[in-house]
């Protein structure tokens, strides 16, 4: 089997590396005489590879102490219900910046709950920027500021950590996470679908500061109370064990790549070439702001979109994944995730730059 080179915005492309090694461990995990995915969440055994896990992503974060980190099910799009009915405590507002289709949709689930400032938006230029900090209408007296660093559609992404005083601020991470290095210790709470960046779809990473937790709504669900999954190590019921494990690989590999400094390097080399290549030539283009060009997710588009489909289809033939456009927005889009190699990203370069040529 030859594998492809996978562009997909999520789920998204695995460490080769880490696929063996979980093809060589899953009908007998070291040695015990079945899978990973048959032992009890409870084992000594299982329990030791999810601390391993959570103790690597804590290394690679630099995750303070007074954090608790959860791993959760419901993916990302739980976490909008879960923030809220957490954070809210006896406040009535929560400030929101829309930049994209996943600040709105977490907008629109918060609008549940509370009432919603919307503290900047971009809409008026199709989301093509993000806000800077001086456009900012921060209510004082919001529970929370929630925005999304860098949205998967749009290709959007911010370049500052927005500054929100007392207020906590709370991150969707889900395809920037372990991409840079980051302070933890400016966030309230940090959330993540692990299909990215972390490992398979199935289960998501939450990084929240325990004074946040403990005074949920009291009409909410049980299950969505950051407070009894920190009581119990994130197995109140049973976890998405084989998504743990392997994020507990990923993080293992991550630390052998340099740790989130390293990848930092890689990934800003590798969207520095591809930006490169579309700004210089007049067949593509990127239509988002300079300074707020995504690392992870690479929007463009072709000079005439009559070709779009044959591109997809060339590409695909070449080994080339997954790079159509959200239905949204259309054109294409790249997603070079962590787990995407440097020579992909140049096997696509190569492979615009030969398709420009043939339908100039």
């Amino acid at each position: 089997m030859i594998r492809k080179l996978n562009f997909s915005a999520g789920p998204a492309a695995l460490p080769e590396e880490v696929l063996k090694q979980a093809q060589e461990e899953m009908l007998d995990w070291h040695g015990h005489g079945l899978s990973i995915m048959e032992m009890s969440h409870r084992s000594k055994e299982y329990v030791s590879v999810a601390e391993q896990a959570e103790q690597d992503l804590r290394d690679l974060m630099q995750i303070p102490d007074n954090y608790k980190v959860l791993f959760l099910q419901g993916g990302a799009t739980t976490q909008f219900s879960m923030i809220p009915l957490n954070l809210l405590r006896d406040k009535k507002t929560a400030d929101y910046i829309n930049t994209g289709v996943w600040s709105k949709k977490a907008i629109a689930e918060a609008k549940r709950y509370c009432e919603v400032n919307i503290a900047a938006t971009t809409e008026h230029n199709n989301f093509t920027s993000a806000p800077s900090q001086d456009e900012l209408k921060l209510n004082l007296e919001a529970a929370y500021v929630h925005y999304t660093p860098n949205e998967t559609i749009g290709g959007v992404e911010f370049d500052y950590i927005p500054e929100t005083g007392d207020v906590p601020l709370v991150a969707d991470m889900s395809s920037s996470i372990l991409s840079r290095s980051i302070d933890v210790s400016r966030f309230g709470l940090i959330y993540a679908g692990a299909q990215k960046n972390i490992g398979p779809a199935g289960l998501t990473v939450v990084i929240v500061r325990d004074d946040l937790i403990g005074q949920m709504l009291p009409s909410a669900p049980t299950m969505f109370d950051y407070s009894i999954h920190a009581a119990a190590d994130s197995m109140n019921n049973t976890p998405p064990t084989f998504g743990w494990y392997l994020a507990g690989l990923i993080f293992q590999w991550l630390k052998r790549q340099g740790g989130v400094e390293g990848m930092q390097m890689i990934n800003q080399r590798k969207a520095e070439k591809l930006y490169a290549a579309i700004d210089r030539s007049a067949f593509y283009a990127n239509p988002i702001a300079v300074a707020n060009r995504s690392w992870m997710n690479v929007p463009f588009t072709l000079a005439d979109a009559n070709l779009d489909k044959r591109f997809i289809e060339e590409a695909d033939q070449a080994g080339l994944l997954n790079l159509k456009g959200h239905r949204s927005v259309g054109g294409m889009r790249a997603s070079i995730y962590n787990a995407v190699p440097e020579s992909a990203v140049d096997a696509l370069i190569a492979f615009m730059a030969e398709f420009e040529h043939k339908h100039s």
